[in-house]
């Protein structure tokens, strides 16, 4: 890449369609990743955060270039969106594997969590629960740790749809604890009316049934049997609604999830507003995300990416055949490689 900005648009080729599973190379040929589970203190009281570290087994030389704070999105939970091994390996395993500390959180309300208390009521009995600026708070202290531990001044903060409105208010605000800021699926201001009508209750609860449909919506008819490979959606969902068991004893199974970000969705991003000023990132920044992203379009990324004016570089890539959950599809290489491209570059002179 040369100059200050860049937009590269990522197409799927055969030759990338048959690595799918055969990039990372087998289990016996890839290097040791040690992993390790801990509960934070969160800032919210009567709260905890579980947090995840997977790193290479000889690492012990820790960089602010080389160590990474993964963030999940608005429903579904951390481990089973970064670190599921869907053929293999996943997309925790692929950033360790080549030498990186990574780290990825569970917001409260989320996977392995403390759920607040709210969510242990009916859901009409309470509004809706976990905000932006309660995860940016939770965020804030994970990464305080975790700079704290390998003794660094900043990291890499990687964030899923919610997540990067998480991760760019936190760098707008905290430039000197970021080293680069990538916004996988970026949320910026809407230009439709809020789909939210209030009173919103404390949480959601969503079906396997309503998250594929969501997943599949934008892609064209004749691609969505080929798009998630064979077995990948039932072990994904599988997983990720065994973080809620509550939810999981219902008839169907659910997945509870907080209120607090649609609340914010409409107060916010449906209303004009943002919960930072893209001007403030001053660190370099990549949005990514893929052509068939229905509930952050590309027409969204690229009024955001025009934002990011002082920004040291930005780059925006758009991969073809993809949608909003990339990561777990059959062209995921191509998010995994440009983001490691961009982690590993170095600034343009």
């Amino acid at each position: 890449m040369t100059g200050r900005s860049a937009l590269v648009f990522a197409s799927a080729s055969l030759l990338a369609l048959a690595m799918i599973d055969s990039a990372a190379a087998s289990a016996a040929e890839r290097p040791a990743v040690i992993a390790e589970d801990t509960l934070l203190a969160s800032p919210d009281p009567g709260l905890q955060l579980f947090v995840r570290n997977k790193r290479p087994a000889n690492l012990t030389d820790f960089s602010p270039e080389r160590t990474v704070l993964f963030v999940h999105g608005a429903t579904y939970p951390a481990d089973s969106s970064f670190d599921l091994k869907l053929g293999g390996y996943s997309w925790m395993d692929y950033i360790a594997e080549r030498g990186f500390d990574v780290y990825l959180v569970d917001l409260p309300g989320y996977g392995k969590s403390t759920r607040p208390p709210e969510m242990d009521q009916p859901a009409d009995k309470n509004p809706p629960v976990v905000s932006t600026a309660m995860a940016v708070r939770n965020v804030a202290a994970v990464i305080d740790m975790i700079l704290a531990k390998r003794r660094l001044p900043r990291l890499d903060l990687i964030g899923w749809s919610w997540g990067t409105t998480i991760m760019a208010t936190y760098a707008a605000n905290n430039p000197a604890k970021v080293e680069r800021l990538v916004l996988y699926a970026p949320v910026w201001i809407a230009q439709t009316p809020a789909p939210f009508k209030d009173p919103l209750p404390a949480y959601r609860a969503v079906t396997k049934e309503a998250a594929l449909a969501r997943w599949l919506t934008g892609v064209p008819e004749d691609k969505k049997s080929a798009l998630i490979p064979p077995g990948w959606f039932d072990q994904w969902a599988d997983a990720t609604w065994a973080n809620d068991p509550v939810g999981a004893r219902q008839e169907p199974p659910v997945l509870r999830a907080p209120n607090g970000v649609l609340q914010d969705f409409k107060d916010i991003w449906f209303s004009g507003k943002s919960t930072y000023d893209p001007a403030k990132i001053t660190v370099p920044v990549m949005l990514i995300q893929g052509e068939w992203d229905a509930d952050t379009p590309p027409d969204m990324a690229r009024r955001l990416f025009a934002l990011l004016t002082n920004a040291p570089f930005k780059r925006y890539v758009l991969v073809g055949e993809g949608t909003h959950t990339l990561m777990m599809e059959r062209n995921r290489l191509q998010l995994f490689r440009e983001v490691e491209e961009f982690l590993f570059e170095r600034a343009p002179r």
